[in-house]
């Protein structure tokens, strides 16, 4: 049922003006299963792939055109008050390194954690298994593989330590 109801929570995020009727958006996506706090607003033309827990806290804003590859063996939680830019993208899945035959090995799959206050910046992409602390900012266009720590800026591909942010 859930994953039948994220069809249509798409397909209404596709019509619906992009910068508009964010209650009626938020109420779409908790009846698709997901948590999404108090004054959190979606933007239009983002999508929701899978069955897979979301979580979204309250006062943040998801900019149009973020993509979420969700699991339901998996959460994608974001923080409250955090900003993620137009174009970001939620990876949880990914394989191990197979064998000369295939090198896309078996599936696995991994949660994304983003802490409260955090700045995503436009074309980001975030993969499974990653957390990024409170306060962090990822800067647009980057491809964050490992952990983000607290009140620190990452960019580039993949995703490095450029400074630490005043607390």
């Amino acid at each position: 049922m859930i994953s039948l109801v994220r069809h249509f929570l798409n397909l209404f995020l596709a019509i619906l003006p992009v910068s508009r009727f964010y209650s009626l958006k938020r109420t779409l996506m908790i009846l698709s299963g997901m948590n999404v706090g108090d004054n959190a607003r979606v933007n239009g033309h983002c999508w929701f792939y899978g069955r897979g827990a979301v979580t979204i806290g309250c006062g943040t804003w998801i900019g149009p055109r973020c993509i979420f590859y969700t699991n339901e063996n998996v959460l994608i939680e974001i923080g409250s008050r955090c900003d993620i830019a137009p174009g970001v993208v939620f990876v949880v899945g990914s394989h191990k390194v197979g064998s000369h035959d295939q090198r896309a090995g078996e599936g696995v799959t991994n949660s994304i954690r983003l802490g409260d206050g955090c700045w995503i910046g436009t074309r980001a992409t975030i993969l499974g298994g990653v957390t990024i602390g409170p306060g962090a900012i990822v800067a647009a266009g980057a491809v964050v593989t490992e952990d983000v720590a607290a009140d620190t800026m990452v960019g580039g591909v993949p995703a490095r330590h450029i400074r630490d942010m005043e607390r």
